[in-house]
This record gives C-alpha cells, structure tokens and sequence, in this order.
C-alpha cells in the first residue's frame, strides 16, 4: 500500500458511497415519520414488531465500538479483544430474564416512568434523567470518536481541524435524523443499518477465508506470524494479564459489560416500541441472535486484519486499531468493499448516536420539563419542542466531546459508559422491580452514589491522567489504578441502595407496590399511573 495505507482516488468512492447512503436514508426518515403526539415521537406509538424492534436494537447496539474496536482490539491483542463480545452476548441474559418484560409492562417513555412508579416523582425524575443525561454522553462521545479516527482513514484527513469538522458534520446530520423522524425515522433507520452491517460483515468473512482456501487455521497461523505476540494471541493475557493489575482491570471491565447493557438508557426506551412484553422478550431474543452471528464474523475480521494487515501497519494507520476492519477490506476486496465498510460504519456512528440523542431528549422533555417544571400538566407540542431543542444541545455537547477524545480506542470508552449504567441504572432498576421496601431515599442513594462514585474514580484514573495514551497524558494525577471503576463503583451503588432505603424518614411508600408488582408482571393497570 501507498504512504496513506489507503490510495488518495478511494476518499472519492468513499464518500460518494457514504453520501449515498445519508441521501436514502434520510427520506426514509422523512417518508415514515409520525411526530403528531409524544408516543408517536418518542416510542413510534409502541407500533412495531418483536422482530422489528429486535433488528433494530442490534442496529442500535452493535455501534462503532463493536465494529471498529472490537476488530481492532482482537488484531492487536487476539483472545483478550475478543472478551468484549463475550461479555456483551452475555449481558442481554440480563434484559431477557429480568429488565425486558417487566420494564415494557410499568413505563411509557423513559425510565424515570418505572422507578418513580410509588416514589416521590421529583427527586426521583430528576436523578433518572440527569443519569440517563450523563450515560448517554459519555457513549456518543465514544462514538464521535469513532467518527473522526475513521473519516482520517477513510478519506485521507489527517488534520485535527479536518477530523474535528467531520465529527462535527456527522453530529448534525444526527440532529436531523432525530428532530425530523423521531423513534420511528430512527428505528427504520437502524433496521436498515442492522442489515447492511450483517451483509458487510458476512461477506468480508466469507472473501477473507477463500483467501486461506477457507481454512480457519491457516487465517490463524498466519495472524500469529504478523503480531509481536505470536501465538501468545490465542489465549487471555495479552492485554490484561501482564500484571495483577491488569487482571483486576479486566474483572472490573466483565463486570461493567454484562450488568451495563440492562441499564444503559437507549436500549431499555426500545422496549416501549412494541405493543406488549411478548414481544418485548421476542425483541430480545432477535436481537441477541442477531449479535451472535456479527461477533462470530468480527472474531474473524479481527484474526484476519492481523494476518493480511499486520498489526504495526494497524497501530501506525490514523484512527490505530479502529482502522483495522477499513484497511482489511480494503486489502480483501480493494475499492468497492472499502467503499461498502466506509458507508457502513458512518452508518453505524449515525444510527448509534441517534438513537441515543432521542433517548436523552426524550428523558429531559418528559421527565424534566413535563413531570417536574409542569407537574404532568405540559402540553404535548411543547414537551416536543422541549424534546427537540435538548436534541440540539447533546448533539452539540458530544461533538465538542467527540474532538477531545478522537483517538482513543472506541471499545474500551464504551466500557466507561457501560460502567456509568451498570453503577447508576442496573442497581436502581433491580431494586425497584424485586424489593418491596426499596423507597425514595434508597433511589437517590443508589443513581447518584453509583454516578458521582464512577465519575470520581474515571478522573482519578489512567484514562484521564498518568499515562501515554491518557486523555492528558502530560500531568498525572491519577490515584485510582484501574481504567474501568465497575468492580468498585458498582457494588458502591447496590450497597447505598440498601443503606438509602434503611435511612428514609418519611412515610411507607409501599401504597402502590402491589400495583407495580401486578402491573410488572401481567401488563394489567389498575389505574392510570
């Protein structure tokens, strides 16, 4: 390959492919929207399918971190990359078993609607949505990040400006999607995104194994003879098992990614999309099947990008590991699959993000301004002027975010932001659905002991600070020696849940448990709530 690893004549393809792209699916967006009320808007009326929603839930999930760090991750550090995958496949037991059903039948939007179902609405609707506000951030900024280190690849831009205004232009067209379709121009969106990144991801496995005669141990012998590691990739240790340190790191980065995904934000508002909890369980069920498949493909993506690229051609390319599925199609299939992975993976970064800016607009227009600056009283047009103009801000929020982290490996901060919900959410959802005595008090402790206890202990850590490939890697303060705080601040949250609820003062609050409980689990509702 040239000096730029990618011919200067494919920036063209790509983004011609890329534009494309944007063009249909925007009026997809504009044909299918219905923005007439706040259902229609923030859950598509509860109109779609099992299968639908479950497609579009792995659109909305396998986001660039899966396809860009996870390949990555596995072609530089081999079995160790692939612990990702592993523990996201694992973490959707989670919703399937105890988040799905229940979530669907107590909320309408958010999930401020479930925990402050027999708390004090207020305080409790005012921690859900800063927590939902901070999650959601701290994943789109993962992805703006994304952004930029494959647009330096993709189309030859290797200035801080120029990467910073493509970050910049995919965080608007974003807006657009979200302001123009709502959840359903969103959801149509990631279905067809979902499908388009299978297809990809199927049929550069199925060229890069007739490359090796379709023998998976030639691929592998081959990986190990372009790694420094050799065949030390093939099992744990390269990554976190240098020192005891780094095992504790990757315990805590496990527990982060199976309890995450049951509390991030976006994921938990799909299961309002569907009429019933039958087919939020079915959601569940095709979404996971879907993943299946991508992560069996990407684990070999990953081990190819090693073989045919080489891992220091990857370590040195712009955007480093998040560049070795672009330049493995590239050397696979030259132009056209190139041109096919540039369009998929915008397309991935855009659907992502989206859907998390609705949620996080959704979360402040309903639970801010509708039930706590109007007390239930707001009037439907303004929660969804309120709902779009809070799009604006997050997306402007995150694309200033996206440019000071553009480098970084994708996968590993979407590891924080699975650390934020699993410390904040997870406990204060499980807590709410199973323990009776769980109270106001006990939701307050557990969303913002988990939230200020995991933003404590990120900024006290080599993430920020004290370390090469730090976000300041020039000063060094950091005290706290993991990179991920999930094995200290996720146990912090459930135990100050437990202390919270034994410290309230106030009146039982145990009035409508019974109507939760039944509403829970039958979908029955006694009373409007």
């Amino acid at each position: 390959m040239p000096d730029s690893l990618i011919p200067e004549d494919t920036a063209i393809v790509n983004t011609a492919v890329f534009a494309v792209f944007v063009l249909i699916t925007l009026i997809v967006v504009y044909s299918v929207s219905n923005r007439g009320t706040t259902s229609d808007y923030f859950v598509a009326g509860s109109s779609f399918s099992g299968a639908q929603n479950g497609i579009a839930l792995s659109g909305d999930f396998l986001s660039a971190a899966s396809f860009l760090g996870i390949a990555g991750a596995i072609a530089v550090h081999g079995y160790d990359g692939f612990l990702y995958s592993i523990g996201f496949l694992v973490a959707w037991l989670v919703n399937l078993l105890l988040i799905a059903e229940r979530m669907r039948n107590t909320g309408r939007f958010t999930m401020g609607d479930v925990i402050s179902f027999r708390t004090r609405q207020r305080p409790v609707r005012a921690a859900a949505a800063l927590s939902t506000l901070v999650i959601t951030l701290v994943y789109m900024i993962a992805q703006m990040a994304g952004a930029g280190g494959l647009v330096a690849l993709l189309l030859n831009v290797h200035s801080g400006w120029g990467q910073a205004l493509v970050i910049a232009g995919v965080g608007l067209i974003m807006v657009f999607y979200v302001l123009v379709g709502g959840m359903k121009g969103t959801t149509w969106v990631q279905i067809i995104k979902a499908t388009f990144l299978l297809l990809c991801v199927v049929l550069i496995t199925i060229f890069l194994l007739g490359k090796f005669g379709y023998s998976f141990s030639d691929l592998l012998r081959q990986a190990a003879d372009n790694n420094p590691n050799g065949e030390a990739i093939f099992a744990p240790g390269v990554q976190y098992g240098i020192s005891e340190m780094s095992k504790l790191d990757f315990v805590s980065l496990s527990l982060a990614l199976v309890l995450g995904v049951g509390g991030l934000p976006h994921v938990l508002m799909r299961f309002y999309t569907v009429p019933n909890a039958r087919e939020a369980r079915n959601s569940v069920v095709w979404a996971t099947w879907t993943m299946v498949l991508f992560y069996l493909c990407t684990l070999v993506i990953g081990y190819g990008a090693a073989a045919l690229v080489g891992t220091d051609t990857i370590l040195n390319a712009p955007g480093a590991e998040n560049s070795a599925a672009p330049l493995l199609a590239y050397e696979v299939g030259g132009t056209v699959i190139l041109g096919l992975v540039a369009a998929v993976a915008f397309a991935t970064i855009l659907a992502v993000v989206a859907g998390l800016t609705l949620t996080a607009s959704a979360s402040f227009a309903h639970d801010i301004y509708a039930n706590i600056i109007r007390g239930g009283n707001a009037d439907s047009d303004r929660v969804l002027l309120v709902a779009r103009w809070t799009a604006v801000g997050i997306g402007l929020a995150s694309i200033l975010g996206g440019v000071l982290v553009n480098g970084q490996n994708i996968a590993f901060l979407v590891g924080l932001a699975f650390a934020f919900a699993a410390s904040a959410n997870l406990p204060t959802l499980l807590y709410t659905l199973f323990w009776t005595r769980f109270n106001t008090t006990g939701v307050l402790f557990s969303i913002y002991g988990g939230l200020i206890s995991c933003l404590l202990l990120v900024l006290l850590s080599p993430v920020v600070s004290g370390s090469p490939d730090s976000i300041l890697p020039d000063v060094d303060f950091a005290l706290f020696p993991l990179k991920n705080p999930g094995i200290v601040s996720i146990p912090v949250s459930f135990l100050l849940g437990f202390i919270g609820t034994f410290l309230h003062k106030g009146p039982s609050e145990r009035e409508r448990q019974a109507e939760l409980e039944v509403r829970s689990l039958t979908g029955i509702t006694p009373r409007n709530g």
